[in-house]
Parts: structure tokens; C-alpha cells; sequence
């Protein structure tokens, strides 16, 4: 099936407010007609995308659409002055076997959707997808209720409406009247159509008050961001080394500018990284004198003031100390306690291991010890 959807997107949208047609309007960062244009070319079968639009709203439109790089969408067709009006023109422009017709302002519609419809029409002459009526329906006479309305066999119709590309041609070709929709076109050609059921989410933004209806729907954009840390100190003088803030009596410490904790510099190193703010070293240069011998949970508190101000949350830390000794398995409850109470992180988020490198490189050799980290932030 050679399957096309052109997009209706030739109204003005008066009932949406805000004075730009609704389609070119901002829906979580993108006019609402990129986000249907989108959504259609998602579905891999579909051959072509055709936009009618105003006469004009050019500039619009090729503001909504400039960042969709695809083959597939076509140049805009000009509407008329009904809407089915402007589906006989985009229908001009149409060449596939199919045609599917979509509202520009439902951006929500997905492809399984679409792909219903298009299952629908290997046997069926047309289909288009419709919720069925489940509240109560009343007559009223201005705002007072007067009768309620049977509800049975009642739908509430949605798009896309898929036909036959020449059928529906020549339905509105021979029905050159105002209808409420494509299906109602077709019904009056004698065409027959099915009913594909659909979801509630596929919403036709109409009042104002759709709007954060559909970025509700559409759900919440996490930046989601990780970074990896890694560092190493060297075996010197001493009579413990201190890991992840917790001090651990052995017969040498670690050498370093500051107290060379390197499990919590790979720690701080990661949530850097995971900004792309740098490391350890440029926000505190060992050039400098400041630092020297200092607490590295200074370090790892100015990385967690720095998610903070950019809107982040920490989700995750994992930490993997590299050692023959000292023997850190004992100290990881204590350790994970510790960075829980520098980080706010709940301690069920922390995560501190240790592994050997079965007596290779240099810490096989117990010359010193290494850390990897990685930390793993997110923001609404």
C-alpha cells in the first residue's frame, strides 16, 4: 500500500486564543503543526506528508518545519475558504494509493494509530479512528439541562481518516458543501467506513486550556546526563588512606595535593563530567597553595552546589575502588552513610564496591590505588 497524510493545517483556530493560528503556537518548545508533522513521519510506511496550510501563514510554516530534514515531507499545498475546501486541494497535490487526512492540530496522534488505520484499509475501503461516547448526554436549553440523550452507538470521531485516494477524490468532487468531517464526505458518497478505535490521548487542540492538556499528555522532557570519573594515588608514608571521607588504619597513605581521596575525587570528577563543568583540577587548581591537604569532601560539596544551580538532581552515584589493600569491603556501609550525608543523596542511590586487578599493573603491585566513578543526574 503506497500510503500517504496530508496534514489540515489551513484554519485560523479563533476558539484557541492567543492570536497565531493554534498549529504555529508553542507546545513545549515547538509549534504544535512540528510536533503532528513529526509524529507522521514516524511511521515508516508512510510514502509522503503533505501540509495544507493558509495562504497566509508561509513563514510560519516554514519556521515550524524547519528543523525536519526528511524526504518525505513535501511542499505545502494552499487551502481554500472551508476546510473541505482545503482537503481538494491538498487531495490535488496527493499521489498515493492511499491518503490518510489529519488534523494539524493533533499532535499526539502516534503510530500505532496510524498504523491501525492503515491495517484498516488492506480490507477496508476507508476507516478512521473514533473513541466511543461513555458520559451522559443531555439536551440543554441555554445552560439548564432539558432531556438526556442515548449514548449507545455513539462515537466521537478522531483523525487520522484513512480512504482510497480516488474515491475520496471524487466524493468531494461530487459534494462541493461545508461537512463536519471526511467521514461524513465519504457516508454521503455512499463509501463505506469502519471504525478503528482510539485513545483518548490523540486530543485536537480547540480552547486554550488544551494546551497544557497536551504537554501533560505528552509528558515531562527529563535531561537526563552522566559522567564518568577516574583517578589515582600513589602508596607514600603514612598510617591510613582515606576513601569516600572514611579513614582506614593501614601501613602507608596516599599521596596527593589534597588528602588524596581518591574514591571521592573520581566521584566529584563524575558529576562534573556529567555538567560539562570541567574536573577537580580546574575548580581547584593544586597550583594553588589553598588546597593543599584539603578535605576532599570540600570538592565533592562545590560539584553537588553546582547541580543544584543548574536546575539538577542527583539520581545515582556508583563507585568502584581499585585495590589488593587495604581490604575495603568492611568500610562500604560507612563509606555509602558518609557521601549520603555530603550529597543529600539517599544512601539507597550510592553505590561503593571494590574490585582487585588480580595482582596486575600497579595497584596489583600494591603500588597505589585507583577509583572509577560514575554519576548520573536528572532534571524535569
Amino acid at each position: 500500500m503506497d500510503a500517504e497524510i496530508l496534514i489540515v493545517a489551513a484554519g485560523r483556530g479563533t476558539r484557541a486564543g492567543g492570536g497565531t493560528p493554534k498549529q504555529y503556537r508553542d507546545l513545549r518548545g515547538a509549534p504544535v503543526l512540528q510536533h503532528t508533522v513529526r509524529a507522521c513521519l514516524a511511521h515508516a510506511d508512510i510514502s509522503a506528508v503533505r501540509v495544507v496550510i493558509h495562504g497566509d501563514d508561509t513563514a510560519l510554516y516554514e519556521v515550524a518545519v524547519q528543523s525536519i530534514i526528511d524526504p518525505r515531507l513535501k511542499s505545502p499545498v494552499l487551502g481554500g475558504d472551508s476546510r473541505s475546501a482545503s482537503v481538494r486541494n491538498g487531495l490535488s497535490a496527493c499521489q498515493g494509493s492511499h491518503v490518510l487526512i489529519h488534523d494539524g492540530a493533533r499532535p499526539l496522534v502516534s503510530v500505532g494509530e496510524i498504523d491501525a488505520v492503515l491495517t484498516a484499509l488492506e480490507t477496508q475501503p476507508a476507516a478512521f479512528l473514533a473513541i466511543p461516547v461513555v458520559d451522559a448526554l443531555w439536551r440543554a436549553d441555554a445552560q439548564a439541562a432539558t432531556e438526556p440523550q442515548p449514548r449507545e452507538g455513539l462515537w466521537r470521531a478522531q483523525t487520522p481518516q484513512g480512504f482510497r485516494r480516488d474515491e475520496i477524490i471524487a466524493a468531494h468532487a461530487a459534494l462541493d458543501k461545508p461537512m463536519a468531517d471526511d467521514v461524513e464526505t465519504a457516508r454521503a458518497f455512499g463509501i463505506d467506513v469502519s471504525i478503528v478505535q482510539g485513545r483518548d490521548t490523540n486530543i485536537k487542540i480547540t480552547r486554550a486550556e488544551d494546551f497544557s492538556l497536551a504537554a501533560s499528555l505528552m509528558g515531562a522532557d527529563m535531561d537526563i546526563r552522566t559522567g564518568n570519573g577516574f583517578d589515582v594515588h600513589k602508596f607514600g608514608a603514612g598510617d591510613h588512606v582515606t576513601l569516600n571521607g572514611v579513614d582506614i588504619p593501614f601501613d602507608r597513605g596516599l599521596v596527593g595535593h589534597s588528602d588524596a581521596d581518591v574514591a571521592m575525587h573520581a566521584l566529584t570528577d563524575a558529576i562534573f563530567g556529567s555538567l560539562a563543568e570541567g574536573d577537580i583540577g580546574q575548580w581547584f587548581p593544586p597550583s594553588e597553595m589553598e588546597w593543599k591537604g584539603a578535605s576532599s569532601d570540600i570538592f565533592l560539596r562545590k560539584a553537588v552546589e553546582r547541580v543544584a544551580a543548574r536546575g539538577f538532581t542527583i539520581s545515582h552515584l556508583d563507585c568502584t575502588i581499585i585495590c589488593e589493600l587495604p581490604k575495603i569491603g568492611p568500610h562500604t556501609q560507612t563509606m555509602r552513610d558518609t557521601l549520603a550525608e555530603i550529597t543529600g543523596v539517599d544512601v539507597g542511590r550510592i553505590s561503593v564496591k571494590a574490585t582487585t586487578t588480580e595482582q596486575l599493573g600497579f595497584a596489583g603491585r600494591r603500588e597505589g590505588i585507583a577509583a572509577q566513578a560514575t554519576a548520573t543526574l536528572v532534571k524535569p
